[in-house]
């Protein structure tokens, strides 16, 4: 059975490429050369270009700005995160990415899968420690936890950014599994 061919099951249009305005036409071309698709959560997001812009603009920062957590570090965040949220959209997403950084196809199975069971090293370990626990009990977040990421090796700056990362990751889960948001079939075949 296959995945549905919708990009999302709301009756929330998804524009055709050549309403868009000039601004996102650009930006999905540059996505178009970058990764050979536009994600389905830009094109969800595209009836609406303020949204689309304070989301991509807030996912660039916190996926490719700069910041003490490598960029495959942030994508195993995305990956335990929509695990925990069974988000189809992000582990598809994510998971392919994990794939790619890591060079290891196993690596982005195992973060979908039990993070745990995946030989990492202490430091990324308790920061996906930290994830797990800022998405399934908030409210139970103590000193502890953050003392936990510094005796890792993580700065004070560093964990802002996972923390912000983790957060961002709940958000854009829930709004995927809200509408029912389909990944790009490309994905389920990239770095395997």
């Amino acid at each position: 059975m296959s995945q549905p061919k919708y990009i999302h099951a709301l009756g929330v249009p998804v524009p055709k490429r050549e309403d868009l305005p000039e601004g996102t036409r650009k930006y999905f071309a540059l996505c178009d050369d970058k990764l050979g698709m536009v994600p389905n959560v830009l094109a969800s997001y595209s009836f609406d270009e303020v949204k689309l812009r304070a989301f991509s603009d807030m996912y660039g920062e916190l996926m490719l700005g700069d910041s003490g957590l490598s960029k495959l570090e942030r994508e195993m965040i995305a990956v335990v995160v929509s695990s925990i949220n069974h988000c189809f959209y992000c582990l598809t997403a994510h998971g392919a990415a994990v794939r790619e950084l890591s060079g290891d196809p196993i690596l982005g199975e195992l973060m979908a899968m039990n993070y745990r069971a995946a030989e990492l090293p202490p430091k990324q370990r308790a920061m996906l420690d930290f994830a797990d626990k800022l998405t399934k009990t908030p409210s139970e977040m103590t000193e502890e936890d953050r003392q936990a990421l510094r005796d890792a090796g993580w700065t004070d700056r560093d964990i802002w950014d996972i923390s912000a990362t983790v957060a961002f990751f709940n958000m854009s889960n829930r709004m995927s599994l809200a509408i029912d948001m389909m990944p790009n079939e490309a994905y389920h075949s990239q770095a395997r």
